[in-house]
Parts: structure tokens; sequence; C-alpha cells
């Protein structure tokens, strides 16, 4: 006799059937594996995620992705095909003692009845290391195939243990026609919008697309409230329209996190555009960074650094704008002070690039790391006491103001290492004189050195005559 499911796993845990009564975006969730929209790389007839599914032969993932993108109605449609048990549970409201109780019965009744556990973890980065570290014995040995949601980067928020034992399957936002597709159905299939006379004019249907960002759990949820906000006509129609749309959904809710990964996403397409020399992509990642509430001073501190990185000796003059610019903005303040950020981006973009120094210091360093530290040659140590000229400190130093062309012909090295060259300028902008400058004085320096040997030279055959 098949062992009853005991009272850790209730029936309704085991499977979600829909909330007629919920909110639209519960309401429209599919509940078949057709009817589920976008991913298709990963859900298309063929795909690896979906003959898994199909084949009920899943092992440990990650769902990882932005909101609305269908993580969780996926893990809901793995509930109603798989023959294994299925528990869906949130970080957010569950705690350790919980989850250990919970995978400590998978674990049982596996043995007992060589059935599987399937346990889904909404926003499984919530869990703490610790947390994290109580599933590794369950799911090493098959007792729980673990599918957690998380809409941050795995690789911060997901233990490296847990993530080696889970394969990571990436979700995208919904795409416009994917948003289209969802609206239609709900005016169509969902029982209280059919039974209303009700119309969503295209124009309507793009200003939700637009701002839903390929959330389909915000595009439904805008498209419910706009309904319930539009007056019906005399003849008890509705129509949603542009107006209406703006009127109920106001200003749109920026996607932008300020500590996530999207933060540092944001952060790189603007370093990298600016890098790019192209100001229009620069001005829309950096109004993306402003209007989602970015602190205007962690913008000014990455631009000064993109002066500095991508620009340098190109164009010495923009690490200067930059920092003036960090001054304008402290006198301007929010909002004035944004469009001094705008022009140091545009500024950025149009200068000539140059990573010259930056590649030139890495030089410096790495050579610091890998060889011995050399000790400082003497004639170029000071001696300010008697005791250290009696030593040679600064003996043989030439004043370089004193020599011609105020060059002197020493080499600034340790003695044990030979001169390196770190320093290659790229010829744009600014760099093309200094390239130039820097031939002249390397030409300069090997005659000086030519004449001081064959000087030298000489000076010892006239001494061997004596």
């Amino acid at each position: 006799m098949e062992e009853s499911t005991p009272s850790l796993f209730p029936p309704e845990k085991v499977l979600e059937k829909r909330d007629r009564s919920g909110p639209l975006a519960d309401r429209m969730r599919p509940e078949a594996l057709d009817d589920f929209l976008g991913q298709a790389e990963l859900m298309s007839e063929g795909a690896i995620l979906r003959r898994m599914i199909e084949d009920d032969k899943l092992s440990s993932m990650i769902f990882w992705g932005p909101p609305g993108s269908g993580k969780t109605t996926l893990a809901r449609l793995i509930a109603r095909r798989t023959d294994s048990l299925f528990l869906s549970y949130s970080a957010v409201a569950s705690g350790s003692k919980e989850m250990k109780e919970v995978m400590s019965e998978a674990r049982r009744i596996r043995r007992s009845t060589g059935r599987k556990t399937i346990l889904f973890i909404d926003e499984v980065h919530r869990f703490n290391k610790a947390q994290q570290d109580a599933f590794l014995p369950f799911v090493e040995r098959g007792d729980v195939i673990l599918v957690g949601a998380t809409t941050e980067n795995p690789s911060f928020e997901v233990i490296s243990a847990l993530l080696s034992r889970s394969k990571v399957f990436l979700f995208s936002p919904l795409s416009g026609e994917h948003i289209t597709i969802l609206l239609e159905r709900a005016v169509k299939e969902d029982e209280e919008l059919a039974s209303l006379d009700l119309t969503v004019t295209p124009g309507a249907v793009d200003q939700i697309i637009a701002f839903s960002d390929g959330d389909a759990r915000r595009a439904l949820t805008a498209l419910e409230l706009c309904v319930l906000l539009t007056q019906a006509d005399d003849k008890g129609r509705k129509t949603v329209g542009p107006d209406q749309v703006s009127s109920a959904l106001q200003k749109k809710a920026l996607a932008y996190d300020r500590v996530g990964e999207e933060h540092y996403n944001i952060v790189s397409a603007l370093h990298k555009s600016i890098r790019g020399s192209d100001p229009d992509a620069s001005l829309y990642w950096l109004a993306r960074m402003l209007e989602g509430g970015e602190d205007r001073r962690y913008v000014l501190r990455r631009l000064i650094r993109a002066a500095s990185e991508d620009i340098g000796m190109a164009d010495p003059s923009a690490l200067q704008q930059a920092v003036s610019a960090f001054n304008a903005f402290d006198i301007l303040g929010v909002p004035e002070g944004d469009l001094v950020l705008a022009q140091l981006v545009v500024y950025l973009a149009m200068a000539p690039k140059s990573n010259s120094v930056y590649r030139a210091y890495g030089k410096a360093v790495r050579d610091v790391h890998k060889e011995p530290a050399r000790p400082v040659p003497l004639h170029i140590r000071n001696a300010p006491t008697g005791l250290m000229k009696d030593l040679d400190y600064g003996k043989g130093y030439e004043y370089s103001h004193d020599m011609p062309d105020g060059l002197s012909q020493h080499s600034f090295f340790p003695d044990e290492m030979k001169e390196r060259r770190y320093y290659s300028p790229a010829g744009r902008g600014n760099e093309e004189k200094i390239s130039a400058r820097l031939t002249e004085i390397r030409e300069q320096i090997r005659l000086l050195r030519k004449e001081k040997s064959a000087t030298g030279k000489g000076k010892r055959e006239d001494e061997s005559q004596d």
C-alpha cells in the first residue's frame, strides 16, 4: 500500500490551482507548456529545458531572470507535469528550521517509496550562506531536486557549492510581441474582462508595453488598473486608449536597482559607450541611471575614472572637465546639476581616446610585483648628510636644468634593471604631439650616451698611455 503524503506536504502545496478571484496576473498564468510565452531558447520544441520537463527528468536548477519573465509560472507548470512530489516556498517567508524539516521528510519518503521531491524556492538569493549550505547534502544525495528562482546574479548570490550542482537557466524579459499576445489573451479569455464590452486600442497596448519593460506581471497589472479606472460610456462600453493609460499609470516606475546587478550593467554600458565615442548612447545610459535614482556623485566619480582611463593624455583637459563638473554639481544640486553630468558625458564621449597611461601603469605594477625591490641608484639619491656624501649618495648626478636641452644622459632605473618602455602614446589627439616629443627625447638621450661613452673611452686610452 502506497504511503500517504505526510502533513509537511499538504496537497495545496503539491499543486497550486489557479485562483480565479485573484489578481489578473495570477488568473492568466498558463496551464500548459504550449501556452507559456517567451524564453524560446529554453522552451521551444526540442529545447533542453522543455525536454527535461516533458520527460520528467529534472535535475537541480536555478532560474535567473528579471521579474515577470516566467520563472514562477514555469515552476507551476513543472508541478503539473511531474510525478515527483512538488513543493513551493518563498525564501522571504520560510526559515532554516522549516526547510530542514521538509528536506528530512523528503529524504524519508525517497528511502521508503523511491519518490523524489522537487523543492521550488522563490527568491532563493534571500537565503544566507548558512541556509544555502543546508541544502547541499540533500541535493547531493538526490533526496531533493532544488529549483531556485532569483532576479539576482547567482554568481554572487548563490554559494559556489550549490551553484556547481545546479544548471543555471537564464530568462530574458518578454518581447513587445509577447506582451501584446498576453494582453490580447487577457481581454478575450479572462472571465472578468471577457464579460465586459471592452476595447483596448493599439496605442494603449504600446504604452503598456513601454511601461512594463518586458515584465508580464507588470503589464497585466497595468491593464487591470486601466480597465478599473476607465469609465464606461452611456452604452456600457469601456475603451482603454493612450489617455486612459497615461491617467491610470502616471509615471513609469523605472527598472533600476542601485545595489543589484542591473546597477553594474548600466554603469558598464555608460562607460563603454563613452569609450566607444557614442554621445547618444552615453546620454541614454546616463538618463537611465539618473532617472532611476542613482547617486550623482557616484556617477561623477565613475566619469572621472573614465577621463583618466580612456582619454588620458590624448586630452588631458578631460580630467579637468570631470573634476570641474563634480564641483559644479555640488553648487547646483538636483535637478539643475544633471545637465552638468550630461555635458560632461558628451565631452568625454567626443574626446580623443587613449588608454596608454592606463596600460603603462599596469606594466610598471606588474614589474614591481614580479621583480625584487631593486635599490635606488646612488647617483639619484639625495645626500643631506656628510655620511651620505661619503657613501657616494648623489655622486655624478647631472642636474637636468643645467644640461643642454634640459636632458641628462642618466638612466633613472635601478642599476640591475635594463630600461623599460612602459608608456607608448597612442598617437591620437594630444598624444600625437607627445609621441613626437618622446621620440625626440629618447633620440637626444641616445646621442648623449653615445657621446659620453666615446669620451670616456678616449679618456681611458689617454690614461693608459701615461
